[in-house]
């Protein structure tokens, strides 16, 4: 093995270990199963699923600092069983607005876009410096992305998709944060227009505290480097791709023991994330973490006391782990909290049967979509969980 090569597969492993946590598990794997066989998985899986493939009306536009924004939109059929579906409330012709979290795109939702088309108008998009949004221009220029800048970016999306009537807003990790944003910025438009909010495997703040599963002893020393060794890393990003892609079965344990909280996840739908979080760039990944560790949004909650709330979490999350829920909860009393078992970070995707069903009830006690409305199927399932109300 060549010195580059060596050193490429030593900082794709370190990224693995830092940011992730730790290696467990992936060792047994690597023995059991040959590389070229589970090459050969992966594309198979690849060629089978069809997730994240459903597309909308395209659209963009510009933040303040000029960054290009993408979105679609999934518009409900002009047709007249559809409007019979509707009721004449002021909820008619509500938009719903997905916001999805960090190393992710709007594919993430993929299980909720296929359940809700032909319902309710939707809008999906890419937060900057991921999917097809564009890298931002101001992190170009060296200036850090700050949570406060999401919500301006989901204020120019609303502007540009939704610019009139009224909206439900969802938001999974980093875009439950960006949604809160949003209402501390621009607190009238959340009070003249927002009708509910659904906030999945998200956080209001304290994300420092955050273990990530790593025992106590030496995790003190990790937060203090990790910051500096992710930038470190994002200089090299030539050299570390070359390491994600050497140590790809590292990185695929990894993804899937802090994505997923059941060993029973439908082996394309573990892939499908695979692909979500190794399509972002090191050097995006690194300018985007620091921005968690300040991020502050209990105040900002406030902004939503008078209107319905979902609150989703997984006990089994170790990036916003469910106490970040049930602080939610705290500070939003009227907020329904529903508690996943068996169940990481990506639930939506984990459990989609359930987190839509979660949604298509917040739609309905919206006025967004009526209690009878026919919502298509919601993709395929995982293994079972118990959906617990919060405490």
């Amino acid at each position: 093995m060549s010195e580059n090569w060596r050193k490429a597969g030593w900082a794709g492993a370190a990224i693995g270990v830092l940011a992730a946590g730790a290696a467990a598990g992936v060792a047994v794997e690597r023995i059991t199963v040959g590389r070229g066989i589970r090459m050969k998985a992966r594309l198979a899986l690849d060629a089978a699923g069809d997730f994240g493939s459903l597309r909308g009306t395209e659209g963009g536009c510009r933040a303040e600092d000029g960054t290009e924004l993408y979105y679609e939109v999934d518009e409900p059929p002009a047709d007249g069983k559809k409007r019979r579906l509707r009721r004449k409330d002021p909820a008619e012709g509500a938009t719903v607005v997905f916001c999805h979290g960090y190393c992710l795109s709007q594919d993430s939702w993929h299980f909720q876009r296929a359940a809700l088309r032909g319902v309710v108008r939707s809008v999906y998009w890419d937060q900057r410096s991921h999917g097809r949004s564009a890298r931002g221009l101001a992190q170009a220029d060296g200036v850090p992305v700050t949570i406060e800048q999401l919500g301006r970016d989901l204020k120019a999306v609303i502007d540009a998709a939704a610019p009139e009537g009224p909206l439900v807003l969802v938001g999974h990790s980093m875009g439950g944060m960006t949604v809160m944003a949003l209402a501390e910025q621009f607190p009238e438009l959340v009070r003249d227009r927002v009708l509910g909010v659904a906030f999945v495997g998200t956080s209001s703040g304290r994300l420092g505290e955050v273990t990530y599963g790593l025992p106590s002893v030496g995790l003190g020393a990790v937060r203090r480097i990790l910051p500096g060794v992710l930038k470190a890393l994002g200089s090299q990003v030539e050299l570390v791709e070359k390491g994600r892609r050497a140590t790809a079965d590292l990185f695929a344990g990894m993804i899937k023991m802090y994505s997923f909280g059941s060993r029973d996840v439908d082996p394309g739908v573990a892939r499908f994330a695979e692909r979500l979080i190794e399509a972002t760039p090191i050097d995006v990944v690194a300018e985007f973490y620091p921005a968690f560790q300040t991020h502050d949004k209990g105040a900002a909650l406030q902004r939503f006391a008078d209107i319905p709330v979902t609150v989703v979490a997984g006990d089994r999350d170790m990036i916003t782990p469910a106490a970040h829920s049930v602080t939610i909860k705290e500070q939003l009393p009227a907020a329904e909290l529903v508690v996943l078992e068996d169940t990481g970070h990506l639930m939506m995707l984990e459990r989609p049967d359930i987190v839509t069903g979660l949604l298509t009830g917040l739609l309905a006690r919206t006025g967004a979509v009526p209690a009878a409305a026919n919502v298509g199927g919601h993709g395929r399932s995982t293994a079972g969980s118990a959906a617990q109300p919060g405490r």
